[in-house]
């Protein structure tokens, strides 16, 4: 299998035949082997009923149902546990995404990239709400993990296959899986893609989300910096708040000493306890955290490096 194409849907009953026809009139002129991955994040109109409908007269179709609504990066979770194609694209199911670039996402991957991010550059959303957030927060989130893409949001993304099978995905943070893999060593490249007005059914999409990213997006900064050595992390911040104590408290022993200042009504006697206990509580975090990922990645056997390839090696 070459190609699996995963794609989330919820309530998108009058978009589901157009997707699947422009799909296949995309790939039909290349002769690309492929598989159509559709997830019904719990949809409460008639998709499913479309979806079993379109499964019925094609065996490259697959469906998967959840029982509820467990959100855009489950559905995407769910789409590539189940892909078998030596390449992932995932997209939207609102038809935004041009199926039509398809085709240059994979052509992309055939120059020996490893993840090709798709770019909406003209997009065709309300500026004030949707683009102009966007834009704030794709430099954000490019500066955090210093992996440099104009369009984190935009889900039609082509990715190598074997990348995604050390990935596990929660919260929001499917946009992130382009920093998640660079940790692997994988070649990351951008592309503009087509974007198409909504022209059937509501958005899911809004400005409620922008506190869970930059939730997630603190996450991902931790798993791409510290996931295999946070004692770096808190140890550090506990050294540099012991320094401070240990300058709190000298101030004070100088104003016993030499102004004659009483201890109990100065305050920096408490600041200087206080950095003490959170100093030390950082440490502390810093080595029960190095307990922890010693037991995520030996219980699991998983490494803490990848190869790309060997040679004259068994």
């Amino acid at each position: 299998m070459e190609l699996s194409i995963v794609v989330p849907i919820y309530n998108e009953e009058e978009n589901i035949r157009d997707l699947h026809r422009e799909i296949g009139e995309a790939l039909a002129a290349g002769g690309t082997d492929y598989e159509l991955i559709l997830v019904d994040d719990g949809s409460t109109d008639g998709s499913y009923r479309v979806l079993k409908e379109i499964a019925a007269l094609d065996r490259r179709v697959k469906v998967i149902r959840f029982r509820r609504n467990f959100g855009q990066t489950a559905a995407m979770a769910a789409g590539f546990d189940a892909a078998a194609g030596q390449v992932v694209i995932p997209m939207d199911g609102d038809l935004q995404n041009d199926p039509a670039d398809i085709p240059r996402l994979l052509a992309r991957i055939g120059e020996g990239f490893d993840v090709v991010s798709g770019w909406r550059r003209d997009r065709k959303d309300s500026f004030l709400n949707r683009t102009l957030p966007s834009i704030l927060a794709n430099r954000f989130i490019s500066g955090m993990t210093g992996i440099r893409l104009h369009d984190y949001g935009c889900t039609l993304k082509a990715y190598r296959r074997e990348l995604l099978d050390g990935i596990n995905l929660y919260g929001e943070m499917h946009r992130f899986v382009p920093a998640l893999v660079s940790q692997l060593g994988a070649r990351v490249t951008e592309i503009p893609v087509g974007h198409r007005p909504r022209l059937r059914g509501t958005s899911k999409y809004g400005i409620s989300r922008t506190m869970r990213v930059i939730l997630d997006l603190l996450t991902v900064k931790f798993l791409l910096n510290y996931s295999t050595r946070p004692i770096q992390l808190f140890g550090r911040f506990g050294v540099y708040t012991l320094l401070a104590s240990v300058l709190s408290g000298g101030a004070t022993l100088y104003m016993k000493l030499f102004l004659g200042m009483s201890m109990n009504r100065n305050p920096l006697l408490l600041l200087t306890v206080l950095l003490l206990f959170i100093g030390v509580q950082f440490i502390v975090l810093g080595l029960i955290g190095e307990l922890i990922a010693r037991t995520y990645y030996e219980a699991q056997g998983k490494p803490i490096y990848t190869v790309r390839e060997k040679i004259n090696l068994a």
